[in-house]
């Protein structure tokens, strides 16, 4: 991973900040939660385009990028965007960050990466960017990667406070990724506070705790306000919901019963027609959390 010299870190890191704003992300959570289909995990199975159409036809809000975007001409983000509306679709969430914000020596590439990403939310009209840590650093303690980890999300917090938007971190589990810093939300949410910016909240991705720790609701009700984001998927496989050992019906009451009103992204491989699958697994999510 190339870095860049400082002085053009400075200049993109205040480009960034001179951007437009875009809408502020509280105003579209009134009401219940929101669904939105991380588009990577259909993307083995169909061309892009025609994961939008799977998931507008599914009677999804949102979908949610992985840096797909970073290869895009202007002609065809514009074409995407138009897309997107002729859907009713929006792009509520954004990863594509490749350095990691817990690991020092990649500070400066992290913060280059980051101002480019901001461009692109921009442009995408996306109000929420998704960041994980990277590796561990065996060459020093837990403690000081963790209070590196929070010195970088408050100044990449300052920049995105600037353009109304919201970051949220993901833990990855270790069986996915032995050597990620951050695996757990628990860990995740001691960071957030420690930054204390309220633009700054944890993605609680339900599949990847499970895998490594469990205990799924006590994290819910203890830290629902650091949440930002919720992906979904069943454990083992990462198929849609009921096809493996997580009880998502009382994970959604439980989301109910705590008044979140954020996205619910579903990031599964349909076990059926894509279709099918994510609509099934919507319609379960909202008549459990049905008053």
């Amino acid at each position: 991973m190339n870095r860049r010299q400082f002085g053009k870190l400075v200049a993109s890191t205040a480009a960034a900040q001179a951007l437009p704003s875009l809408p502020a992300l509280s105003s579209d959570l009134s009401g219940g939660p929101k669904f939105s289909v991380m588009l990577w995990a259909l993307e083995k199975q169909a061309p892009f385009d025609r994961c939008l159409e799977i998931t507008a036809q599914a009677s999804y809000q949102g979908v949610e990028l992985v840096g797909e975007f970073h290869k895009w001409q202007p002609a065809e983000t514009h074409s995407t965007m138009d897309r997107l509306r002729s859907l009713k679709l929006t792009v509520d969430s954004m990863s594509g960050v490749m350095a990691g914000f817990a690991v020092p020596e990649e500070g400066p590439a992290f913060l280059t990466q980051f101002a480019n990403q901001v461009r692109w939310a921009k442009d995408l009209e996306c109000p929420q960017i998704i960041l994980l840590s990277g590796k561990r650093v065996d060459s020093i303690s837990p403690a000081a990667q963790r209070q590196a980890a929070v010195d970088m999300l408050k100044r990449a917090s300052d920049t995105a406070a600037e353009n109304r938007l919201e970051i949220v971190i993901e833990p990855i589990d270790l069986l996915e990724n032995p050597s990620i810093f951050l695996s757990s939300v628990s860990d995740g949410f001691e960071i957030v506070r420690a930054a204390n910016r309220p633009n700054v909240k944890v993605l609680y991705d339900i599949y990847h705790e499970q895998r490594s720790f469990g205990n799924l609701l006590e994290k819910l009700e203890n830290n629902i306000d650091s949440i930002g984001l919720i992906h979904v998927a069943d454990v083992p496989g990462r198929h849609e919901p009921g096809t493996g050992e997580i009880d998502y019906g009382t994970i959604y009451r439980k989301l109910a019963q705590l008044r979140y009103n954020r996205f619910i992204a579903m990031e599964f491989y349909p076990t059926q027609d894509p279709v099918v699958s994510l609509r099934k697994a919507r319609e379960a999510a909202e008549q459990a959390m049905a008053p």
